[in-house]
């Protein structure tokens, strides 16, 4: 991690079409990040983030790259009043986030052997010292535990005060 990125590197016992799925897949996203993108995947296309309810949609809020099973970039985040409400985030949380610019997070899947794929999350463009890299620096590794053990277990990882079914989303997610 720097001042201004995240990189993540974990290794999944699953192949990269699987690993894939569990990225763009709603049905996987809800379990294990307990929010669901709403998208064609295409590059350029716009990305609607649905979380507890809260649609969070704006034309900045896009696909960047897409080559199914190997990588996937897309815009980071909208942060709306709607979104804040859902996720019990503070007007005052809001405010900070809503002045920093917005970021890209970019997904590499690399096939390793024939069982293993070693997923690198690169989350970039963070404005240096400022409250989302801290937010999503807490966040990213529970995060990509929960997909790993969903891959590898079928449940994702509990979260603390949460029924697990209901994944790693909102605020919590941030540790807020």
């Amino acid at each position: 991690m720097s001042d201004s990125e995240i990189t993540y590197t974990l290794y999944v016992q699953a192949d990269p079409a699987r690993v894939w799925q569990a990225l763009t897949e709603p049905a996987f996203t809800r379990r294990y990040w307990g929010l669901s993108f709403e998208t064609d995947w295409a590059v350029g296309s716009t990305m609607d983030w649905v979380e507890r309810g809260a649609r969070t949609s704006d034309p900045e809020q896009v696909v960047l790259d897409c080559v199914p099973h190997r990588r996937l970039s897309y815009t980071w985040h909208t942060f709306t009043p709607q979104w804040a409400a859902s996720a019990g985030v503070s007007e005052e949380l809001l405010a900070e986030l809503a002045q920093e610019r917005r970021t890209k997070v970019t997904y590499e899947i690399e096939p390793v052997g024939d069982t293993l794929a070693r997923l690198t999350i690169l989350h970039e463009g963070f404005e240096p010292g400022g409250t989302l890299i801290g937010l999503c620096a807490r966040s990213w590794p529970m995060l990509a535990s929960s997909l790993k053990t969903l891959l590898e277990t079928g449940a994702p990882l509990p979260e603390p005060g949460r029924d697990s079914a209901q994944g790693h989303g909102g605020y919590e997610a941030y540790g807020g």
